[in-house]
C-alpha cells in the first residue's frame, strides 16, 4: 500500500483540521488510477498550504502569468515529494456558499484536484475533464465526501473544463 504524508500550513485562519485534510489526500490515494502513479516502496510526500486571495493571485501571477486569485494551485515537486498545493480559504467559504456544501466538502474537492494535478492529469480537453471529474468523485467518495448534485456534472459532450475554480 502506498502512504503519503501530509504536511499541512494554515496561514489564514480556517476551521479546518490538518487531520481532515490527511484523510481526504490518503483516501484519494485508494483510487486504482491515482495509487498506480504514486511512488512504490517509499512514502510520498505533499505540502499544502490554506492561504488567502492576495497569496494567491501573486502566485498564480508568478507562477502562472494569471493576474487573479483562484481557488488552488498545484506545484509539481520532484521524487517522492509529489508537490505543492495552495488553496483559498475564501475561494473555499465562496464556493461551498454558491454550491451549498459544506466548507469541507468544498476543500476536499480542492485537495483531491489538486492531487490529480501534482500526478499528471489535467482538464484541457472533454475527454481529460470526463476522467479528472470521474476520479475527483471517487476520492472524495472513498473519503465519504458528498458535494452538491451539480458541482462536478458536465455534459457528456462538453467542451467545458468542470466548475472546479472559482475565477473565471
Amino acid at each position: 500500500m502506498n502512504v503519503i504524508e501530509v504536511d499541512v500550513v494554515k496561514a489564514v485562519a480556517a476551521p479546518v483540521a490538518p487531520a481532515f485534510i490527511r484523510k481526504v489526500l490518503r483516501a484519494a490515494a485508494r483510487v486504482p488510477e491515482v495509487a498506480a502513479r504514486l511512488p512504490e516502496g517509499t512514502a510520498a510526500s505533499i505540502a499544502v498550504r490554506i492561504s488567502g486571495d492576495d497569496e494567491l493571485r501573486r502566485l498564480n501571477r508568478d507562477f502562472a502569468g494569471e493576474d487573479h486569485s483562484t481557488d488552488v494551485l498545484s506545484f509539481t515537486g520532484d521524487g517522492a515529494h509529489l508537490g505543492d498545493l495552495a488553496i483559498s480559504w475564501p475561494a473555499v467559504s465562496r464556493q461551498a456558499r454558491e454550491h451549498r456544501h459544506m466548507a469541507d466538502s468544498e476543500l476536499a474537492l480542492l485537495c483531491v484536484h489538486g492531487l490529480l494535478h501534482l500526478l499528471g492529469w489535467d482538464h484541457a480537453t472533454a475527454a481529460q475533464n470526463r476522467e479528472m471529474t470521474r476520479l475527483t468523485i471517487a476520492g472524495l467518495a472513498i473519503a465519504g465526501i458528498a458535494l452538491s448534485a451539480r458541482r462536478l456534472s458536465i455534459p457528456a459532450n462538453s467542451e467545458a473544463k468542470p466548475r472546479v475554480r472559482g475565477g473565471p
